[in-house]
């Protein structure tokens, strides 16, 4: 069996590699995509949240699913091959649809994420048994650098040649009459995204699953797992970072329109600036995982959770690039550690019976929390009296006193292993290498 789960560890770590291609190249650009058809505001808010709202309520039968299949692999297999085939219509939509190109993107591609979703509580549940709990971190932090430098490579060249491809239509009058339009660089770099999803998909195939034994004692509804939010452990952690998810996705989709639309940054500055913060997130996350290790996934949580909230205020400042940059390295230092213990947070707190069910259900939770952030952020992006001579800015603001009102909600949860104990101050200087 240790053969088996090593061998099924190299066929994730291959299925990771493509999957990150795939979403560096798709799921980075589909704002531009949408400003590129003209969607106005509040369209952008919509197609960066109803995509995890609709998936997140798929994924309360997520464990229903895998016991009806009676195999989280068939699961798995299934949901990835379509979650690739409905890039396709993503990829179509200007040539189709002469009108309304923003509302076709929004359907297609809420359909494309949230199919893409029903296998992350059987997949997330299948690589916990894969993994020592007291490895996690470690091992995690190591898979998601290198996917974090995959991903923003893959940013990288779909930024260069959305950015080419550009450029060619400016210079080349000659061109095609088709290539005179700003979608054939979106054509090329979510084909690419693709084709890398297939290659995954055929990878995941591969895994080997080790037997899960479910009983009646570990199954429970969703309206049961609400009822005990306030009273579980794991219930007050689902509501501190819901309540984050919220503050963020508040300002977080509408970044794209103040680079694009308002600063008039280029695809290629657009990218950097994106990829910026992308890159030291994976590039930090073995420090953190190996520290969470050692000290808990609760204690990275409360440590970077508090300077999330400087983020936004941060892009109050300047609009310089070089100043914009030096953020975005900034915001992935903290998002590195934080996103890493979530997850990681959740594989110790439910055992292997309830995983796939609890994963699910925190998924729905935290889906309609980003997607009411979005949806409000997107109202009031229009609203809000100018801050320096921009909305968003305003927006920014509100969503960073919000954060640090979420932060105060890490007090009510409390750490699931027995670990390390250590202040805050000093796991900043340990990762800090002082």
């Amino acid at each position: 069996m240790e053969n088996k789960i090593k061998k099924s560890l190299r066929y994730s770590l291959l299925d990771g590699v493509f999957a990150n291609i795939m979403a560096g190249l798709s799921d980075s650009f589909m704002a531009p995509y949408a400003i590129a058809m003209k969607a106005s505001t509040a369209i952008i808010g919509i197609l960066a949240s109803l995509p995890n709202l609709i998936g997140a309520l798929f994924q309360i039968k997520s464990a229903s699913l895998v016991e009806f299949l009676g195999s989280r692999k068939a699961l798995i297999n299934s949901v990835v091959l379509i979650h690739a085939l409905l890039l396709i219509p993503v990829i179509f939509v200007p040539y189709l649809f002469k009108y309304d190109q923003p509302l076709y993107l929004v359907i297609f591609y809420t359909l494309f994420v949230s199919i893409g979703t029903v296998a992350f509580p059987a997949w997330s549940s299948l690589m916990a048994d894969h993994v020592p709990e007291t490895e996690r971190g470690k091992i995690f932090g190591w898979r998601n650098r290198l996917f974090g430098i995959i991903n923003v490579s893959s940013m990288f060249v779909g930024g260069s040649i959305l950015y080419l491809a550009k450029i060619l239509m400016i210079k080349n009058s000659s061109m095609p009459m088709g290539w005179h339009s700003p979608f054939p660089g979106f054509t090329i770099i979510f084909s690419i995204a693709f084709i890398s999803r297939l290659i995954s998909w055929k990878f995941l195939t591969k895994m080997y699953e080790p037997k899960l034994v479910i009983n009646g004692e570990h199954r429970f509804t969703f309206t049961q797992f609400l009822k005990r939010l306030l009273k579980s452990n794991f219930g007050r952690f689902v509501i501190f970072v819901s309540a984050m998810n919220f503050s963020v996705y508040l300002a977080a989709p509408f970044f794209p329109v103040y680079m694009l639309r308002d600063l008039k940054f280029n695809y290629l500055t657009f990218t950097i600036i994106t990829m910026s913060a992308t890159l030291t997130t994976f590039v930090m996350m073995n420090i953190w995982g190996r520290h969470a290790d050692s000290v808990g996934n609760l204690r990275v949580l409360k440590l970077t959770s508090i300077y999330i909230p400087f983020v936004p205020i941060f892009w109050l400042i300047s609009h310089n690039i070089y100043y914009l940059i030096l953020v975005q390295l900034f915001s992935g230092f903290f998002w590195a550690g934080f996103n890493l213990s979530v997850t990681n947070f959740i594989y110790d707190a439910v055992t292997p019976q309830k995983r796939t069910r609890c994963i699910g259900y925190f998924n729905v939770i935290n889906g309609i929390a980003m997607f009411s952030g979005a949806a409000i952020g997107g109202y009031l992006s229009t609203r809000l009296p100018p801050l320096f001579g921009y909305r968003i800015l305003a927006l920014l603001l509100l969503s960073a006193a919000l954060r640090m009102a979420a932060v105060t909600l890490s007090s009510f949860v409390r750490e699931v292993r027995k670990v390390k104990d250590i202040s805050n101050l000093e796991l900043f200087y340990s990762i800090i290498g002082l």
